[in-house]
């Protein structure tokens, strides 16, 4: 009974989680075309600090999806491991691009379409090799857990961590420096995904008639949860203003959940469950994703299709023409430095090679 209603709360916590994406990725294509409508009636944009888009209904609706999404996953974090539910968060990155492709006419180019491609393959991996077990079923083990010597030493490091870019390399290297930030952010956000699952066991303890309101620790987690959402957001805030957002979302993806999941490995032992070929599984899923995201993120301002592609193939292929004492080849022959015959064609062309480079299959005239 245990084991299967183990397996039950996995599939929740799955299902929650892929809503969740689901709700954010599509919460961000229904707050644009509320902007986007407001702009096209000449109403004050948001990014010249207005505040007509409280009045649109279409910005409303993103914004409760939003909440939903959310809502949806800090319950996952109740049902499903930390292990799971985290990296499954790049799905949202996913349906943000293909919804926008088809709604907001944002073209999605090959790039794009092998990065979801390779975010669905490394999220199924993730699933199929990811723990089904659940290790901390009640506050009682919860506080057990925190103040576990290999815990309270991960995060006695984190908050050093964090203090020292915080009040020292931020300050000085911050405004120039695409790291700073988005590791306060990352690292805290440890501390954070281990507050959510805290309240969310508190939150299952609640719903099963269990007293939750007079323990201490259900506090302690509220509050850390607030504190460590609120730095979370200030500094990401301040690392999209500054820098690229191509640039800022792939790299906080990759070390916000490489440091969740470090914190999961470290506090909830839920790796020590795991045979070598999920762990190897698991890892290959994650790697596969962050290359997907790469590949989403990097070039999606590049015009590439299989047309386009096609095309290009097509005129590599094609010996060009002489200009400039330059010929281009289509093809590459390995040619001795001490040669210096020209063929019939060269001398018919008539170009003044006193020598010759070639050098990656061009000749050049000296």
């Amino acid at each position: 009974m245990g084991q299967d209603r183990g397996k039950y709360d996995f599939y929740i916590g799955l299902g929650l989680a892929i809503s969740s994406s689901i709700f954010i990725g599509g919460s961000f294509i229904l707050k644009k075309k509320g902007l986007l409508r407001l702009a096209r009636k000449g109403q004050c944009r948001a990014g010249q600090g207005g505040h007509a888009y409280l009045k649109e209904c279409l910005w409303w609706a993103g914004l409760l999806s939003m909440a939903a999404g959310e809502g949806a996953n800090f319950a996952a974090y109740a049902f499903a491991p930390a292990t799971l539910v985290t990296p499954l968060g790049a799905l949202s990155v996913l349906v943000s691009a293909v919804l926008s492709s088809y709604f907001l006419t944002e073209r999605l180019n090959l790039h794009g379409k092998l990065g979801c491609l390779l975010s669905i393959l490394g999220s199924t991996t993730m699933v199929i090799h990811a723990p089904q077990e659940e290790e901390i079923n009640s506050l009682d083990h919860m506080a057990r857990k925190l103040v576990d010597p290999g815990f309270l030493v991960f995060a006695t490091f984190i908050i050093i961590v964090a203090l020292i870019f915080i009040l020292v390399v931020g300050p000085r290297h911050g405004q120039t420096n695409i790291m700073v930030y988005i590791t306060i952010c990352s690292v805290i956000g440890a501390l954070s995904v281990s507050c959510v699952k805290g309240l969310g066991i508190a939150i299952k303890e609640a719903i099963a008639g269990r007293p939750v309101v007079g323990n201490p620790l259900a506090w302690v987690l509220l509050l850390g949860l607030v504190a460590c959402v609120s730095t979370q957001i200030n500094y990401l805030n301040k690392a999209l203003d500054i820098f690229n957002t191509s640039l800022v979302t792939p790299i906080y993806y990759v070390f916000f959940t490489t440091s969740v999941l470090s914190c999961s490995a470290i506090l909830f032992k839920e790796w020590e469950h795991m045979a070598t070929a999920d762990v190897i599984g698991t890892l290959s899923g994650f790697l596969t994703i962050i290359v997907g995201i790469f590949l989403l993120h990097a070039f999606k301002d590049l015009s590439v299709s299989l047309s386009t592609l096609a095309v290009s193939i097509r005129k590599d292929e094609r010996p060009g023409p002489a200009a400039n004492g330059v010929a281009t080849h289509g093809s590459y022959e390995l040619l001795r430095n001490d040669s210096t015959d020209m063929n019939l064609e060269e001398r018919e062309v008539g170009l003044p090679f006193d020598s010759l480079s070639r050098r990656n299959g061009t000749m050049t005239a000296s």
